[in-house]
């Protein structure tokens, strides 16, 4: 244990946590071994063959975001800001992903796409699909480089590696059930991890409110401390980081929970790409369904042990009072599990978190793969080659994706809150694809040159945005607008989406728009009701309209309960 802040963090592990962390890895590898077996093509590669049932892609579904990013970064923001952080779920991802099941997938499903940025080319042709292609790839070797980071940081934390050496180990692992098995071995180990991490941080909650003596224990100390105002999650201005209580929920509604939140679960491959995967149209609808009932309850385990690490742990709550104490909000768990953990449940939680990094990384790394290999190589670079041609490209992508992502993961390094650089990679890559896409789904005069016009444009000004803000790109930004934090990466989608939107229409009235007869499966109006395929399901919970309607009735309560 550390008696001293000023130290560095060291999990006391002993012989027990190592066995058990052992034989998380010999299960993982021996899923991507067995998962080899299956792949004889390179639809088996990239989308499992498109043969697995609702429960397991459900479950992939939401362990493929269950990530470094989510772990560290939304226990960070308990420990930093409080239940405000509650939003990233309830707000800013349940109705979104309801929306993709109950909308959206039948069009990328039902119309045979093997990707997103393919969509985007039978939308709007091969421009939009190229920068639609290029900016994916490049978001996801980014943000793969934030779970590796993280993935690194637990393997310096608990081995005493250097972080280079952790991070090259940590990318290994990864790289090496992901090359042999692709996305059923990437599939099937976010099913094992999901129950990994809950059995990790389920006792570590339990343990950690009964050491702060229960929710009125916690109260009462946050109360002495004066932080009980972060109980409260409206108007969340601690997490927008805007002076006016108004603008703050306008933020919070409009910023994240609309254009953040649908632009990331409604378009973002990473996550579409496991529905795909399903045996059938309504088993691709059903599982972001499945998935939306334990999403927002994690934040039970993630936020809830973040919030009590910023009363308990000394780093924290001296880091909170404004003292420099060396402590980092990212490792809020960490913290926890160091001083609350005893060896055997240490070893368990080590696993869990190492199953949260590893499933985030496998996650993008799948993403990019395929999206490397159908969208940039197999249509711009090398045409009508042998199947098993493409299947050696996504082999070597995933290959050339972890390199990258080692790379990248020193960027993530300068953030000490993972989760504002986070946001403000949705907000150039995310909030603009969503704004072309919805408008192209429910417009069928939306003209082809307006769709690459558009997402150029939103993306510009994101990124405009980040740069007049005061931190969303480190040295880059000027602090010309009063912005900063999560509050900045906000107006940035904002601006993405609203310039996104006002560009395409402008763009759309002087250009050509394609044929009604081509546009069958691609727009909303021209597409037929059957094809939505709800109307086969022999009960109510085989029913994906009925479920996400059970669904959305229960964020709702959860966020009148913890308002």
């Amino acid at each position: 244990m550390i008696a001293d802040a000023s130290s560095s963090l060291q999990l006391d592990a002993g012989f027990i946590d190592y066995l058990l962390i052992a034989l998380y890895f010999v299960f993982v590898l021996g899923i991507g071994l067995m998962a080899r077996r299956q792949v004889s093509s390179s639809i088996d590669f990239f989308l499992s063959g498109r043969s697995l049932p609702a429960w397991i892609t459900g479950l992939a579904f939401i362990s493929a975001n269950l990530g470094a990013v989510e772990i560290m970064g939304m226990s960070a923001n308990g420990a930093q800001i409080g239940m405000p952080t509650m939003h990233y779920y309830w707000i800013g991802a349940v109705p979104a992903m309801l929306f993709l099941a109950v909308v959206m997938m039948p069009f990328y499903y039902g119309s045979g796409v093997r990707s997103v940025p393919e969509f985007m080319h039978r939308r709007f042709g091969s421009t939009a699909h190229l920068v639609n292609a290029i900016s994916f790839a490049v978001a996801q070797v980014l943000i793969a480089g934030v779970n590796l980071f993280l993935l690194a940081t637990i393997v310096h934390t608990l081995l005493g590696w250097d972080l280079t050496v952790s991070t090259i180990v940590a990318a290994a692992i990864v790289l090496a059930y992901i090359t042999l098995g692709g996305l059923s071995a990437a599939i099937y180990n976010e099913v094992l991890q999901f129950f990994v991490i809950v059995a990790a941080l389920l006792p570590l909650t339990l343990i950690a409110l009964h050491k702060v003596g229960g929710w009125s224990g916690l109260t009462d100390k946050m109360a002495a401390a004066g932080t009980k105002g972060e109980l409260a999650s409206w108007p969340g201005q601690s997490l927008t980081g805007f002076t006016s209580a108004f603008w703050s929920v306008i933020g919070i509604v409009f910023g994240l929970g609309f254009v953040l939140s649908f632009g990331y679960w409604t378009t973002n491959f990473v996550e579409v790409q496991r529905a795909m995967a399903s045996k059938d149209m309504n088993s691709a609808r059903m599982a972001p369904v499945i998935g939306s009932f334990p999403k927002m309850f994690i934040p039970f385990i993630i936020i809830i042990p973040g919030i009590i690490a910023g009363v308990l742990v000394p780093e924290l709550s001296g880091l909170k009072a404004g003292k420099d104490t060396g402590g980092s909000y990212n490792d809020a768990l960490l913290y926890l599990m160091r001083d609350l953990l005893p060896n055997g449940l240490l070893g368990v939680a080590i696993a869990g978190m190492l199953a949260a990094f590893m499933a985030g990384m496998a996650a993008n790394i799948s993403a990019f793969n395929t999206v490397w290999s159908y969208d940039i190589w197999q249509t711009y670079i090398k045409k009508d080659r042998p199947d098993g041609y493409y299947l050696k490209v996504g082999r070597w992508a995933t290959v050339a994706a972890t390199a990258i992502a080692i790379l990248t993961s020193l960027f993530a390094r300068n953030y000490s809150n993972v989760m504002d650089y986070l946001q403000t990679l949705f907000g150039f890559f995310n909030a603009p694809l969503f704004a072309t896409f919805i408008l192209g789904m429910f417009w069928k005069r939306m003209t082809p040159t307006a769709g690459w016009v558009g997402l150029v444009s939103g993306t510009a000004a994101a990124i405009i945005v980040a740069i007049l803000s005061k931190d969303a790109l480190g040295p880059l930004s000027t602090g010309v607008l009063n912005l900063s934090g999560q509050g900045a990466s906000f107006v940035a989608a904002g601006a993405a989406f609203v310039v996104d939107i006002l560009v395409s229409i402008v763009v759309t009235m002087f250009t050509q728009p394609k044929p009604e007869s081509e546009l069958r499966g691609l727009v909303y109006s021209l597409t037929p009701k059957e094809d939505f395929g709800d109307q086969s399901v022999a009960h109510w919970w085989q029913s994906p309209t009925k479920m996400a309607g059970i669904s959305l009735v229960l964020v709702i309560i959860l966020n009148i309960i913890f308002r």
